[in-house]
């Protein structure tokens, strides 16, 4: 006997029908004599329609609040989703985050899980429940639920399975597996049979949206086995985890980000400490940051260029206008038409021609580049956004061809 904890996101349960056929895919499961652990998002746009709601009656609500008003998502889809598995003849009880054992911080919106505390849902196990939990929610230590933020389903479905020792984590989606590229866009784009965390953790923070990147890291730092497949269609998905085989495949992805934005502070003076300030300043702000380059000296001044997230724009202007302000920038300006275009592969680091083919891609397909970082296993540039998916199909062609 098996213990399979699966995870079904917002598309999989939208309707009557989905939570049907999901309620099929978890029964077959059961009667393969496996014990069984469900967690769910909230249906389709439900979280979208709160989100609505609440700013109808309340332009600015609070963060607390807010996440009161959207664990209730969750608490449907559980909810209805236990329903018809007792329709059907099947135990099932749902939980929510709180009952379900989830600690957390007490970061409204943005919560993270302390700790899972198991005991109510190995003994719904133990009594041969199927037990359906909700995603995306926990309780800090002041009694208040809380939410964990965007990807918070798949985080929830990890860090139960890391504190259950399960089998193996199940994460389905509407596509039936991770992709070299997205194959809504790219014809040629390949399903993996497999592909290592740390692969699949530089393909998520970059833009791909399978996986969120907070689950795959705590599925690598427990060594939970993670397998990506469709909700829709009864196939072989995608199998994430430690010491996989390469298959002489040297790219694993090729993915675009187009939640990002480049500053400049043009003529800051060139001197000691000058940098210092300007990363401390925003890493007060919690800003991360991610490209950054810097010119040479000209007349004792320089220009510093950095990428951040589109949506903190606002945060971030703030901070280069306001609290640099003594800098004396000659100028300081965000372009927001830009989208980072990478590769992914563990073979990156060991193979010089990786940078040269994916140039050639570019300089044929007539794209600019703007800025270039690389990592042992990731190389990435930044382009006019309007040029990201022709990017994305030049690069992955010039890999795996058509």
């Amino acid at each position: 006997m098996s213990l399979i904890v699966t995870k079904f996101g917002g598309s999989s349960v939208a309707n009557v029908e989905r939570v049907k056929h999901v309620a099929g895919i978890v029964a077959q499961l059961y009667d393969q004599k496996n014990k069984v652990v469900v967690v769910v998002s909230a249906q389709g746009d439900t979280t979208d329609e709160l989100i609505e709601k609440a700013l109808a009656y309340n332009p600015n609500p609070s963060k607390r609040e807010m996440d009161m008003l959207l664990s209730t998502g969750e608490q449907q889809s559980a909810a209805l989703l236990a329903m018809t598995l007792e329709g059907m003849g099947y135990p099932a009880i749902s939980l929510t985050g709180y009952q379900a054992g989830f600690l957390t911080s007490s970061t409204h919106s943005m919560a993270k899980i302390r700790k899972v505390d198991t005991e109510r849902v190995e003994n719904e196990l133990d009594s041969n429940n199927i037990v359906v939990v909700t995603g995306f929610q926990g309780m800090s230590r002041y009694d208040n639920i809380t939410t964990l933020g965007r990807g918070g389903s798949d985080t929830s479905a990890v860090a139960l399975a890391a504190s259950l020792h399960a089998d193996v984590c199940k994460i389905y989606t509407d596509v039936d597996g991770i992709y070299t590229a997205d194959p809504r866009k790219v014809p040629g784009a390949r399903k993996l049979a497999e592909i290592s965390f740390d692969e699949m953790l530089e393909l998520a923070s970059l833009g791909a949206q399978v996986l969120h990147n907070r689950s795959v890291e705590m599925a690598k730092k427990y060594s939970v086995p993670l397998e990506v497949l469709s909700s829709l269609e009864d196939k072989p998905g995608t199998i994430v985890k430690d010491g996989i085989k390469m298959e002489n495949m040297l790219i694993r992805g090729v993915t675009k980000d187009e939640n990002v934005a480049r500053f400049t502070l043009h003529g800051i003076p060139n001197q000691p400490g000058t940098a210092f300030r300007v990363f401390s300043a925003l890493g007060r702000k919690k800003i991360n940051i991610d490209i950054i380059l810097q010119t040479p000296e000209v007349d004792g001044k320089q220009d510093i260029t950095f990428t951040a997230s589109a949506a903190l724009k606002d945060d971030i202007m703030r901070v280069l206008t306001e609290d640099l302000a003594d800098l004396n920038a000659q100028r300081v300006r965000c372009e927001e038409n830009v989208a980072k275009v990478s590769v992914v592969g563990a073979g990156i680091e060991t193979n010089p021609g990786v940078a040269s083919t994916m140039f050639e891609a570019l300089r044929d397909a007539n794209i600019n580049i703007k800025m270039i970082s690389t990592s042992e296993i990731k190389l990435s540039v930044i382009i006019d956004q309007a040029m990201a998916d022709k990017a994305v199909s030049a690069i992955h062609e010039a890999f795996f061809g058509n």
